[in-house]
């Protein structure tokens, strides 16, 4: 029900590896994630953060949006969808006054002062609405659209690499914060996700070509909405697989270039992120910082093989999610340097139980999720001083 309201549930606890306090957020029973680490779940002050919960509804697994405050731990249900909102398929504003979200065919926005909800599109059948994304204006939601593939899709990847070479039809879609305009400013024959606007150029975006990363010859486009015009961000070679492209808060472009052979996943049985002192390519993975006219800025060693990262405001430390712990990496010497953080022990069953690993705004707090304790929880960890 829209504006129930939640006690608290927060519980600490020492962590059994590092003995780091960590706060566990929520803890009812019922599946919580976070929101995907290009959107960030904190609100700007970081006094709240948003997340979708099933812990209302009459089955397991059907989610809905909930608001919680970090310092009473008091929560509040936002939305109340029969059909619940597509997993991972949800945005915010950086202050949180508005959300958009994907529930069923329908693309919905919130406006979390009064939570009137208003029909932005209604897609057609035959096509899949991609992840939303809000232009720093607020005047336009983006996304990537793609056909429909007879393909079926699951846990551990099933399906992944067969729906990239099934799908020929995609499209980058803008629609307008009224739902009055709706128009397509790109149209593609691959697989297209990832999109996400500049957070302070509102005509610039990147998108990428998605599938396994050792399948995708170019994973990044940067694309000028005025021209409509894509170009390839990091010309990819062979032995390139990168992904996991984000705009950091200064308005340049971070992703993550593994090197030979690595597909970009990682299941439950946990043979592909993981520390490698040699790796077997004899290749040294990287992570790359590029402006946002696609120019390489700056090229760090990083023989790690975490499945996420994200940056600090200065891109001089990322948190970081290995097989069974959370690390921080220090990229301020010569030396990219990693230190173990928490040991999170996910299961990576599903993209929901993925870490996703995000800092607060102020980069002072750490907000991941981990299904230790079996269900989808949200925990909490302040960054060591």
């Amino acid at each position: 029900m829209i504006g129930k309201e939640f006690s608290s549930e927060i519980k600490e606890f020492f962590d059994e590896k590092t003995g780091n306090i960590v706060k566990q957020l929520t803890s009812d029973g019922s599946n919580n994630f976070h929101f995907y680490f290009t959107d960030n779940s904190f609100c700007k002050g970081d006094q709240e953060i948003y997340f979708l919960s099933d812990r209302s509804s009459e089955w397991p697994e059907v989610y809905n949006l909930f608001k919680m405050n970090l310092s009473n731990g008091k929560m509040q249900q936002l939305t109340d969808e029969l059909k619940g909102i597509t997993p991972s398929f949800h945005t915010k504003t950086p202050d949180g006054d508005i959300v958009v979200y994907v529930t069923g065919n329908s693309l919905k926005k919130i406006e979390i002062s009064t939570l009137k909800t208003t029909v932005l599109y209604e897609e057609k059948l035959g096509i899949q609405l991609g992840h939303p994304h809000i232009s720093a204006d607020k005047r336009y939601v983006g996304m990537a659209r793609n056909e429909v593939v007879p393909i079926e899709r699951g846990a551990n990847y099933k399906g992944f690499k067969e729906t990239m070479y099934g799908i020929k039809k995609g499209w980058i879609t803008l629609i307008s914060m009224d739902g009055k305009e709706v128009f397509d400013v790109f149209e593609d024959t691959h697989w297209l996700g990832h999109f996400q606007f500049s957070p302070i150029n509102s005509s610039l975006a990147i998108f990428c070509h998605e599938g396994p990363w050792n399948l995708v010859h170019q994973r990044i486009w940067l694309l000028d909405l005025r021209s409509r015009s894509p170009k390839p961000l990091y010309r990819q070679g062979e032995d390139d697989c990168i992904g996991h492209e984000f705009w950091t808060s200064d308005g340049k472009i971070f992703f993550d270039n593994r090197r030979k052979g690595h597909d970009g996943t990682i299941t439950i049985h946990k043979t592909q992120a993981t520390i490698q002192n040699a790796p077997l390519s004899g290749q040294i993975p990287f992570v790359g910082l590029a402006d946002d006219k696609g120019n390489l800025i700056k090229q760090i060693d990083l023989p790690f093989y975490c499945n996420h990262y994200h940056s600090n405001y200065n891109n001089t430390l990322l948190i970081g999610d290995e097989v069974d712990d959370l690390v921080l990496i220090d990229l301020s010497g010569e030396k990219a340097t990693i230190k173990t953080l928490f040991s999170h022990n996910t299961s990576w069953n599903t993209q929901k139980t993925h870490c996703h690993p995000t800092f607060s705004w102020n980069n002072e707090l750490i907000l991941f999720t981990s299904d230790r304790e079996g269900a989808c929880n949200l925990y909490l960890i302040e960054l060591p001083k």
